[in-house]
């Protein structure tokens, strides 16, 4: 397929500095629904930096206790090779020197390179929440900024409520950027906070803060999407120059979210034919990358993936068959704004969940097999993808699961470490409501050349399978003592169906030093459990270079 060229911006010519600054760890993580671990956090941060982002919103140090954990363990855990981590905080309390508000002194505490401060840009926050006069809402702009930049700190300014701002009182919004920029903020970020704004209006407003702010200002754009506009606002703000963008991933957010960034960054790049994302030669990265991380982070927050998503969804490039069929015969161009393999996506003629070529491919390049070489296990394995997601399984956060599926059509079979013969479990309560039930599992299998059965115990049926499980195996496998399992979620599919529907579970599990996600499927919670358990235990063990036995 042919990439058709693009018009270009109109806007001026922007300084040679462009930042993407994704929120999703701070601001997307306060959509509804969404509750986001720390060990979360510390997954999904890679995954940005991966991406090509520049900059990762970690969260609120000082304010937010899982937020000061995280940037404690992300200082040993990270290795990010794209983005630097950014803390987010307010300026100073009113009257309060800067260098002894405890949340102030928190940011420095976080050892973020980075602090982004939110502060008040709306004169009639400043004077009826903050309860204060405009200059002092400008001097604790003035003095928070100052002071982190003397503690050798690259300050970002988030400028809260801006745009409703500017349209009541222009004049105090733009003193307000001055005082910010006067300071040593190395960006003042726009924010449409209530999301109300349209194209036209941001478009024009930010041609005017840029007259006032000079040409080699930073400026950004942070925009929500209460009026359905936050990718093309955030747009229109680039093409009157500013040159730093902020969203979230999937466009999480409160309300009705942010600023969807995979959307922003691809249209930046591809309609526009501007470089945003960072390119590390050793990392793959990039706009390839863009529907895999969307759906990978997608399960990591528990929140189903949009199909009809903007370049990433499931059905984003999808064609049902008659009029639109017959003319991608001839040319896929004919009904498609961009060719799908750019952005990691794949068109479809059939109905069917992501598992297309390209991402199949792209997966097994990253587990170090080149499917390119195996085009037969190529098809086999796209097939058996696109089957198995069609009954409700997903790859997308389960590379273990994907890897043993690929290895199984590789090698002719799965690592035989055990046959399995039977298993059970059982939950009882003695004692009416409010009584604890325990649950007991028994497992009857076959290893190391004997048959094993064992009982384990568990405060619930899984946590029971669980222990019987490595009781079973830890007699033949005593490395299987290293593997713990630290998160479990479940998803129910076709919630119609009620008590019925099809049960979705993801586990990961860790050795101390590498983590991996597996998968099951079924029509309840604990044969899916099972399925995802018995993947996990067989992947850690073939990964520990562990022969079976």
């Amino acid at each position: 397929m042919t990439q058709s060229t693009e018009p270009t911006s109109t806007g001026p010519t922007p300084p040679s500095t462009f930042h993407v600054y994704d929120t999703t760890l701070r601001d997307g993580a306060q959509q509804e629904g969404i509750n986001l671990s720390v060990a979360d956090k510390l997954t999904i941060a890679p995954m940005l930096d991966e991406l090509g982002v520049g900059f990762i919103e970690g969260g609120w140090p000082g304010a937010v206790p899982k937020d000061t954990e995280f940037f404690k363990r992300a200082a040993k855990e990270l290795d990010l090779r794209n983005a630097e981590l950014a803390a987010f905080g307010a300026t100073r309390k009113v009257g309060v020197r800067a260098a002894e508000d405890p949340q102030v002194r928190a940011l420095l505490d976080s050892e973020a390179p980075v602090v982004t401060l939110v502060a008040k840009f709306d004169v009639r926050h400043v004077e009826r929440a903050l309860r204060t006069t405009p200059d002092e809402g400008l001097a604790m702009i003035a003095d928070t900024v100052t002071f982190l930049r003397r503690e050798g700190r690259r300050v970002f300014v988030d400028a809260e409520h801006f745009f409703d701002g500017y349209r009541y009182d222009a004049d105090f919004s733009r003193r307000a950027v001055t005082t910010a920029f006067e300071a040593g903020a190395e960006v003042v970020a726009l924010c449409d906070t209530n999301g109300g704004m349209l194209p036209d209006w941001v478009r024009q407003i930010v041609h005017e803060v840029r007259s006032v702010a000079g040409p080699d200002a930073l400026l950004g754009m942070h925009a929500h999407n209460d009026s359905g506009c936050a990718v093309a606002n955030t747009l229109a703000a680039v093409d009157s120059g500013c040159t730093h963008v902020q969203g979230t991933v999937n466009g999480y957010g409160e309300r009705t979210g942010n600023a969807d960034l995979l959307s922003v960054v691809a249209n930046l790049e591809l309609k526009l034919g501007r470089q945003v994302l960072a390119r590390d030669p050793d990392v793959a990265g990039g706009l390839a990358e863009l529907t895999r991380i969307a759906h990978a982070i997608s399960e990591i927050t528990n929140i189903s993936p949009f199909a009809r998503q903007p370049y990433v969804g499931a059905s984003a490039f999808a064609h049902k068959a008659g009029i639109h069929a017959s003319a991608i015969k001839v040319d896929p161009d004919l009904y498609q704004h961009a060719d799908p393999e750019l952005v990691g996506n794949d068109m479809r003629m059939l109905v069917s969940d992501m598992a297309g070529r390209a991402s199949i491919e792209l997966k097994g390049r990253q587990l170090g097999i080149d499917l390119a070489e195996h085009p037969d296990v190529l098809s086999r394995v796209m097939h058996r993808v696109k089957d198995a997601e069609a009954c409700g399984y997903t790859f997308e956060a389960a590379d273990a699961s994907f890897e043993l599926l690929l290895v199984e059509e590789l090698d002719g079979a799965r690592p035989a470490y055990f046959t399995v013969e039977s298993w059970r479990t059982i939950v009882e309560r003695n004692g009416g409501r409010g009584t604890a039930a325990t649950a007991e599992a028994t497992v009857k299998l076959h290893a190391g050349g004997e048959r094993i059965i064992t009982t384990g115990e568990g405060n619930g049926p899984v946590n029971a399978l669980d222990h019987a499980l490595r009781l079973a195996l830890g007699r033949v496998y005593p490395e299987l003592a290293e593997f713990e399992l630290i998160d479990f979620k479940v998803r129910i599919l076709d919630q119609m169906q009620g008590t019925d529907a099809v049960t979705r579970v993801l586990i990961e599990s860790t050795d101390g030093q590498t983590s991996w996600s597996t998968v099951g499927v079924g029509p309840n919670l604990i044969e899916a459990s099972w399925e995802a358990l018995t993947d996990s235990a067989i992947w850690g063990l073939r990964h520990h270079g562990v022969r079976p036995r």
